[in-house]
């Protein structure tokens, strides 16, 4: 190893190293919260140089052998994660303001972002398991940041149950691999697997593998902790949104070569997703709370993407966590004017989307996702995914049936169009960008996903035009269909819990209709 190739490796290392520093200097130093804040600011900074330099000298450089390896895609999330953490904890000094217990939030969020960039790198099963699960250690800190809410720390208490649970699978998941392969190197696995393929026990590790990542990603019916946990910071929900639940979705794609080979893995993988992504997203049309919507919003895009990951979509898969990272990033540190706007939509809200519109909407998106395609000659992605994509965007193109405004439905319509077409030009860009992935698409589970994407259309639709008639259903989704109360019933059972602060008992909670965040306070 020359110099050079090590020069590169203490850069590719250093916002880790960076980040952990500093979580350390929050408990062995008597600096004040102040000079912390300033430290803070200067460490990411160089975490942000670090990182950038990394990606400019592309993934050539040195690599610590069966321990860190430096991908195109996990450099990529590494300088985003930085920038991220950058606008937050900006974000935080001014958040946290004469708030107590700064110093431990200043040593949390410095322990994510360094755990963070660590999982991005790994190319060992023992560290990355490591490293996600330091991850879900410090931001457990931040989601109890105010020790005096209980249903923060109830939330908490489950996320961490699921987190435990799924860091046992992943050791069973790597100890199969261990035996299969011989090493814990993910480098030496993907060599196996080109040679010999898949045998069973890879099978059974990408099964284990898929079953830690949904509990993770906080896929259904295991979610309720991501929707209950919005009574933490802002900051953190930011955090917890744009950086941290998104980690599911780049594990799946670093693992990719081992699910295209496991079909088990990839059908269990496409049940949960899709399953979330079209309940969580009727569910999110019922919700009243900006906060609490947005959170069910990231449920439904965690599907999502993790559908894509099932459908070997992995392009797709790797754009949509960004884009997902940075909209959530804004959504959350911009909630005040989200519930302006919201206001602002109810008290001008127009009338419901006419029945042509409805019917013709997805025939003419998916043409025009069609029409892009073959004047671009792009085979970026499968037939029946333009298909999903119409369906989502369909709802541009609802017209409703009286004019409140006085547009007319052909501006309307065209405005419609034309916003699905350069969407459809913005996919294939991003999709041509360099990022090191190879797609391997599923046409069978692409057919299923495709059904499950109308399901959910149809499903929109009824909702808009028979709201009445549907108002069992409307409770039931409002609810989010019971599902978190068993849940959070089973876990009560086998581990139980104080709910408040302080020296108070275990007791047993009532689980309300709705939840606290969509109560009025």
């Amino acid at each position: 190893m020359n110099i050079l190739e090590v020069l590169y490796l203490v850069c590719f290392l250093a916002p880790a190293v960076l980040m952990a520093g500093l979580a350390g200097l929050t408990r062995l130093s008597g600096m004040s919260t102040t000079a912390l804040w300033r430290v803070l600011q200067i460490v990411s900074y160089g975490a942000i140089a670090f990182a950038g330099v990394s990606l400019a000298a592309g993934t050539s450089g040195a690599q610590w052998p069966g321990l860190v390896k430096a991908t195109t895609f996990g450099l990529v999330l590494a300088l985003l994660v930085q920038l991220l953490g950058k606008v937050i904890a900006s974000f935080s000094v001014r958040y946290l303001e004469g708030e107590a217990n700064q110093r431990r939030y200043i040593g949390a969020l410095s322990a994510v972002l360094g755990s963070v960039h660590l999982l991005l790198l790994a190319d060992n099963w023992l560290l990355l398991i490591a490293a996600w699960a330091a991850v879900g250690l410090a931001l457990q800190q931040l989601l109890c940041f105010y020790p005096d809410r209980p249903f923060a720390l109830f939330a908490a208490h489950k996320k961490y149950i699921a987190d435990r649970i799924a860091d046992v699978m992943l050791l069973g998941a790597s100890a199969l691999a261990w035996w299969e392969v011989g090493s814990f190197s993910l480098s030496a696995l993907w060599a196996h697997i080109a040679q010999q393929g898949a045998s069973v026990p890879l099978q059974a590790s990408a099964v284990l593998l898929v079953m830690a990542v949904i509990l993770r990603t906080a896929l259904l019916p295991v979610h309720g902790w991501l929707i209950q946990v919005m009574e933490a910071p802002t900051p953190v929900s930011a955090l917890l949104h744009a950086g941290v639940v998104n980690l599911g979705g780049f594990v799946l794609i670093r693992f990719a070569p081992m699910l295209e080979q496991a079909g088990a893995a990839r059908v269990l993988l496409l049940i949960f997703a899709l399953t979330t992504a079209v309940l969580a997203g009727i569910v999110m049309l019922t919700r009243i709370s900006v906060k609490v919507r947005l959170a069910w919003s990231t449920v439904a895009q965690m599907g999502f993407m993790l559908l894509e990951c099932a459908l070997g979509l992995y392009t797709l898969a790797a754009l949509h966590l960004i884009g997902h990272s940075l909209y959530k990033a804004h959504a959350f540190l911009s909630a005040s004017e989200s519930v302006r706007q919201t206001r602002q939509q109810t008290l001008h809200r127009t009338s419901l989307p006419g029945t042509l519109s409805v019917m013709l909407a997805p025939v003419l998106t998916i043409s025009a996702v069609f029409l892009v395609l073959r004047l671009a000659d792009l085979a970026a992605w499968p037939w029946w995914w333009s298909g999903v994509l119409g369906m989502a965007w369909a709802p541009l193109l609802w017209l409703p049936d009286a004019q409140d405004d006085g547009a007319s439905p052909a501006s309307q319509l065209l405005f419609g169009l034309f916003t699905v077409i350069g969407l459809s030009m913005i996919a294939l860009f991003l999709h041509a960008l360099p990022l090191g992935l190879q797609d391997a698409p599923d046409e069978r589970l692409g057919l299923i996903a495709l059904t499950g994407m109308a399901a959910l259309y149809l499903c929109q639709v009824l909702l808009q035009k028979q709201p009445q008639r549907l108002s069992r259903w409307r409770r039931w989704s409002y609810a989010g269909f019971y599902l978190d109360e068993a849940y959070t019933r089973l876990t009560l059972l086998l581990w139980p819990t104080t709910w408040a602060s302080g020296n108070a008992t275990p007791v047993k909670p009532e689980m309300p209709d709705a939840p606290v965040a969509d109560r009025p306070r």
